[in-house]
């Protein structure tokens, strides 16, 4: 198995674990805050289940979107947050009141929240990196990734990268300037994005970022 595979499945299974036992954790402390605040036992029941629920779906949301180079949007971290914050407060609400009781109930959400971003990120660098892959027709050679580029327009491939870590967004820019138009003008940002897989708007992002001087 690919190393970064190992880690990736390792560093899923913390997640998964840290979800558990901040789920269990937060309903508890919800369902009693929920109590404590005049809800009858049927809503102290139900509304730490939509706050998990919300958490859950916002979280697939962003994985999938991981899984294809994205960040997964304003309304999906929106969310996960707005129930994140819900879920660590009612832990903090319904601890002892001192400073080490309060650290003590906020720790398994403020740890989940913390390790589900490093999860995020190992995420999207793989998507990243086989993004470039099946873009390119790549084939391997011991660790090296050797990208046969197809040209666009007639215009000659971009430019090589063998042996350098693969950044989806510089590559991107260098086949857009390797692949002009026929009166020197850059691609349009939908076909940026048609040629890496990605959506319109990171093509047009990428033309912007080149054109800027960001990803040089």
């Amino acid at each position: 198995m690919c190393p970064d595979r190992w880690i990736q499945r390792t560093t899923t299974a913390g997640v998964l674990l840290l979800a558990f036992i901040a789920a269990v954790v937060s309903f508890r402390h919800m369902h009693q805050l929920c109590l404590r605040h005049g809800e009858d036992p049927l809503a102290a029941v139900l509304i730490p289940l939509a706050v998990d629920g919300a958490i859950v779906v916002a979280s697939m949301s962003i994985l999938l979107a991981g899984r294809y180079g994205s960040r997964g949007g304003l309304l999906a971290w929106g969310m996960l947050v707005v129930a994140s914050l819900a879920s660590l407060g009612a832990n903090v609400a319904v601890a002892e009141p001192s400073l080490i009781g309060r650290i003590i109930a906020a720790w398994p959400s403020a740890a989940l929240i913390g390790s589900y971003e490093l999860l995020m990120m190992q995420i999207r660098r793989l998507a990243a990196m086989s993004g470039v892959i099946d873009a390119g027709g790549a084939t391997t050679s011991g660790s090296t990734v050797v990208l046969a580029w197809p040209a666009t327009n007639g215009v000659g491939t971009a430019p090589d990268v063998s042996g350098m870590v693969p950044d989806l967004r510089r590559i991107a820019w260098q086949w857009a300037q390797a692949n002009r138009l026929p009166d020197g003008a850059l691609p349009s940002g939908r076909a940026i994005a048609e040629q890496f897989r990605r959506s319109p708007r990171w093509g047009r992002w990428i033309k912007r970022a080149g054109l800027a001087g960001e990803l040089r």
